[in-house]
């Protein structure tokens, strides 16, 4: 697993708006630095970015109302997104010769406070149809686990108010669930992967420190404990909330789910490094 020639691309603006993006090695790029909190939750995920020394312009940008912004981190020239959402919360201040602005991002912010919708189906309607159309009303792209199953409502459904409690609803009555990942919407079984792509995480892989063993509880409502383990790895931003991963060490092999994720990383500093929870795959 190489750590070197990282490299970031991060822009920001108004959607439609050309808006700017910093990062390119040319002449140099600006310092940053991110913080990323990631889980399989309804609620919205939620970074925080610091950018030392933007100009004037690009002050004015972020503090644009609805300004998104999205950021790509890795090595050389992969560079997969590892943050995408609206900026909820500026500030700038000095720091020693330089100056630093922090950025909080929220992921689907306005997806998931803002949009309502109104929906009504006559006889039987299938719970994917409900979901692709709520999805649409918010303007987002919907994927689903490999293994999604969807039931039928036999007599009808009718739905206003905020799309995030007509997903639940339609979500519920197939025994699944969902959350934004990177401004996408992601369905799937509780308790299972997106998909059947493995990512393994071995000390070849960066994988780092010794897997630390957790008890948490588990999202079922039989209220009942589920084990898990918290790992820590080189930063790969191709996996994500919902991946499957296969981890081989001395001190844990075995196959499992990434529940909760953390991204960090500092482009003069350190190594930028990904913690996870991961939980067996039980959907």
């Amino acid at each position: 697993m190489q750590n070197f020639d990282r490299q970031y691309r991060m822009t920001a603006g108004k959607p439609g708006s050309v808006g700017f993006e910093i990062g390119d090695t040319t002449p140099y790029a600006l310092h940053i630095a991110f913080s990323i909190q990631k889980q399989e939750l309804e609620s919205s995920n939620t970074a925080k970015v610091q950018v030392w020394n933007l100009n004037k312009s690009h002050l004015a940008t972020l503090e644009e109302e609805g300004c998104f912004l999205t950021l790509k981190a890795g090595y050389g020239n992969t560079l997969p997104l590892i943050l995408s959402g609206s900026v909820s919360y500026t500030r700038t201040q000095p720091d020693g010769a330089d100056v630093m602005t922090e950025i909080e991002v929220v992921d689907g912010l306005a997806e998931i406070r803002d949009t309502w919708v109104s929906i009504s189906y006559a006889g039987k309607v299938n719970t994917k149809k409900i979901i692709d159309d709520v999805a649409a009303q918010m303007g987002v792209t919907v994927t689903y686990s490999y293994n999604a199953e969807f039931a039928d409502i036999p007599n009808g459904f009718s739905f206003v108010g905020q799309a995030k409690f007509a997903l639940t609803k339609a979500c519920a009555v197939s025994g699944l669930e969902w959350s934004i990942q990177n401004g996408i919407l992601q369905v799937k079984k509780p308790g299972d992967v997106m998909s059947k792509e493995v990512y393994v995480l071995s000390a070849e892989t960066g994988l780092l420190s010794i897997p630390q063993r957790v008890q948490v509880s588990s999202s079922d409502s039989d209220g009942t404990n589920e084990i898990g383990w918290d790992i820590e790895f080189l930063m790969n931003g191709a996996i994500g909330i919902g991946d499957y991963v296969q981890v081989q060490s001395k001190y844990l092999e075995g196959f499992f789910r990434i529940s909760t994720l953390d991204i960090d990383g500092d482009n003069l500093s350190g190594d930028w490094k990904c913690k996870a929870r991961v939980l067996e795959v039980t959907g």
